[in-house]
């Protein structure tokens, strides 16, 4: 992520990810991040869907959790496996809560092909499927697809329990796309 000239500022991305997180650990919500996959991203590949990897970053799910303006850094355990996690806070395509899918989504890094060139400042939404995960849609979406599954929730306290299933029902939260 690079610095945005003076006019602009830096990005809001990284503040509203810390803001977020806040957000769910302070109502009792599991943080859950979508984060799309290139090799700048060092996270357990065998986890990695359609280039994308959703992630608990719940303090019960991690260690050493850092939200810094630059990488998300934290260890995680897979597969009964501790491992480090570092991601680009560029990216994050989103940040919800797993009980209710409430949160925020954001641009893929544009490197990513993910977006047409000046397609970043269009507005767009982000689909939630009960918490399960998300996606960003665009006009250019004749039908919305799956969203993503979870591919991994780290044991809470170092085990290794099975991820719990989302809840039934509820609606689709809408999520405006911020830079």
């Amino acid at each position: 992520m690079t610095q945005a000239s003076d006019s602009q500022g830096t990005s809001t991305r990284p503040y509203l990810l810390r803001a977020l997180h806040d957000w769910c650990t302070d109502n009792g919500f599991t943080p859950y991040i979508a984060v799309h996959v290139d090799p700048r991203v060092q996270v357990p590949l065998e986890y990695v869907k359609n280039n994308e990897i959703v992630l608990n970053i719940g303090f019960e799910a991690t260690s050493g959790l850092k939200l810094g303006n630059e990488f998300i850094e934290f260890r995680a355990r897979f597969g009964g496996s501790a491992r480090e996690i570092i991601v680009p806070v560029d990216h994050v395509v989103a940040i919800y809560a797993r009980e209710n899918g409430q949160g925020m989504a954001f641009p893929a890094p544009s490197d990513a092909g993910a977006t047409a060139p000046g397609d970043t400042e269009a507005a767009g939404t982000a689909s939630v499927s009960a918490g399960r995960g998300l996606r960003l849609a665009t006009s250019d979406d004749a039908a919305p697809a799956e969203p993503p599954v979870p591919a991994v929730e780290p044991g809470r306290n170092g085990d290794d329990e099975p991820p719990v299933p989302p809840p039934a029902g509820g609606g689709r939260p809408s999520l405006k796309r911020v830079k």
